[in-house]
């Protein structure tokens, strides 16, 4: 089984199999300048959505989605505009019913916030969990962590 992300590591763009790269936007600025923290969920979010909804990855079977029930982020440096980032993301680790994120925002080569989130897999009429099937665990392996320590 794999550890958790150590908050206080320091995450390696490599680690992260899923990689995505986005804008920064002058609407993410807050009166200092910088991005405000809130928007880092944004950022989060875009990289987990992008994977989870794109229909050829094999991770919404019909009837069912994905709720998510945790965010823990942690932000390492200040982030400013203009500039691009790049998200990373890696299953941590695969539960019964949910699967657990890591993910990071990295901008000129420095990772400037990391997140851990867990989604929980559910049936789209009753919004239940439900256990994840054996073909949602397969299309999960290639998005899984790198560098985690082992148990």
């Amino acid at each position: 089984m794999n550890a958790p992300l150590r908050a206080d590591a320091t995450p390696h763009l490599e680690d992260f199999p899923y990689r995505l790269t986005d804008n920064v936007r002058y609407g993410d600025l807050d009166p200092n300048h910088h991005v405000n923290n809130a928007v880092y969920a944004t950022y989060f979010e875009t990289g987990r959505v992008t994977l989870m909804k794109d229909g050829s990855r094999g991770l919404m079977p019909p009837g069912r989605g994905w709720m998510m029930v945790r965010l823990d982020m942690h932000f390492r440096a200040e982030l400013r505009w203009p500039g691009t980032i790049e998200l990373g993301l890696g299953v941590a680790r695969m539960g019964r019913t949910s699967v657990t994120f890591d993910q990071v925002v990295f901008s000129q080569g420095k990772c400037v916030a990391s997140a851990q989130s867990v989604s929980v897999f559910i049936d789209e009429a009753t919004h239940r969990p439900v256990p994840l099937t054996d073909e949602v665990i397969a299309a999960l392996r290639p998005w899984m962590r790198r560098g985690l320590d082992q148990q």
